[in-house]
């Protein structure tokens, strides 16, 4: 009896400490969400904040929800093996799936009036490797920072308020390049005839271990053919996606992806910030689409173009829009999933892009 006491004093230390480390991962879990500290920014928080007025579109992506997929190649050329030890850097062809999509959570969204459009590649090599990027056609981004990007959501969202606007672009003076490049910079006619630029800043690793911070740029083949708003309002809703379904059933359409080096003291973790033409560039490779596939059954559908599904030879900078971009989404794959049943799917036979 004397022993018995003694005896339960490891087991009450066990369960202490079984009920440490499970206080220590709830609290972990509550600060990841954002629970503990209502001005941190999370995933969900960003999402919420790009659904418009009316609540988001059920069963779509909640940002770059209107779009079409398609499938091709990326042809290396070899040049940037010196680069990067990515295997899609190694003279080949590789498959190919994408998306040609717009900036806008309304997948009901007529074309002419959503400013800036999208490319998202998953490119796959035979060994199993696979790399995931998702560009726009701006030159640079709206803002430095995700707190940045969900302070625009925010003042974008203050119907009420005329002057949240203004406060915004005083707080982020950066946003104004952005706003005159959207309100002067000419439109095209095509998803074919767009530059596409990943904006981010990425790590590539050669075979040697030597590291060089990098940005690309996908550069069309197809001359821009320069219209105005008004004409672009005459056209279809939906005519991008006509436009590039009969473009490329005329004939393969073709990008030349070139990878700009960072010069030592370029910034790396603001994609707001351009770097200057005279930075060193080496042409990879050609992307090649070869054939346009309906949005609804079409192999991108259930893609998730997280930008941090990165080969070995790749990496992550001090970026940190790719992390949160990751993250933002993961939540929004995971929303538009479980709402499946809301999703307009359409019989694969007879469907149109």
């Amino acid at each position: 009896m004397t022993d018995r006491p003694s005896s339960n004093v490891p087991v009450a230390r066990s369960l202490a400490l079984i009920a440490l480390v499970v206080a220590v991962v709830v609290l972990a879990f509550a600060y990841t969400a954002g629970w503990l500290s209502p001005d941190r920014l999370t995933p969900a928080k960003i999402v919420n904040g790009l659904a418009p007025p009316g609540g988001p579109a059920l069963g779509f992506r909640r940002n770059h929800a209107k779009g079409v997929c398609f499938t091709g190649t990326f042809q290396s050329n070899g040049a940037a093996a010196a680069l990067s030890k990515a295997q899609m850097f190694a003279p080949g062809s590789y498959q190919v799936t994408g998306r040609f999509n717009l900036a806008t959570p309304d997948a009901k969204a007529t074309d002419a009036t959503v400013r800036v459009r999208g490319l998202s590649l998953r490119i796959v090599t035979p060994d199993g490797n696979e790399w995931r990027s998702a560009m726009i056609d701006a030159p640079f981004f709206a803002v430095a920072t995700p707190q940045g990007f969900y302070a625009l959501l925010q003042a974008s969202a203050r119907k009420d308020d005329p002057d949240a606007m203004k406060n915004f672009i005083a707080a982020h003076p950066e946003f104004a390049k952005f706003g005159a490049w959207a309100t002067s910079a000419p439109w095209t006619a095509s998803y074919a005839q767009e530059r596409y630029n990943s904006l981010n800043s990425f790590i590539f690793t050669n075979a040697e271990g030597q590291d060089q911070v990098v940005r690309w740029s996908f550069v069309p083949e197809a001359k821009p053919e320069t219209v105005s708003p008004d004409d672009l309002k005459q056209r279809s809703p939906d005519f991008l996606a006509s436009d590039i379904a009969q473009r490329v059933s005329s004939a393969p359409q073709r990008w030349t992806m070139i990878i700009t080096v960072a010069n030592p003291g370029d910034p790396t973790s603001d994609p707001s910030k351009a770097w200057p033409d005279d930075r060193r560039k080496v042409e990879a490779g050609t992307l090649v689409v070869n054939a346009i596939e309906p949005e609804a059954n079409g192999p991108c559908r259930d893609l998730n173009f997280d930008p941090t599904v990165l080969p070995s030879g790749i990496r992550v900078s001090d970026d940190p829009f790719p992390a949160a971009r990751s993250a933002a989404y993961s939540v929004s794959f995971n929303r538009r999933s479980a709402e499946d049943k809301d999703y307009p799917h359409t019989p694969t036979e007879g469907a149109k892009p």
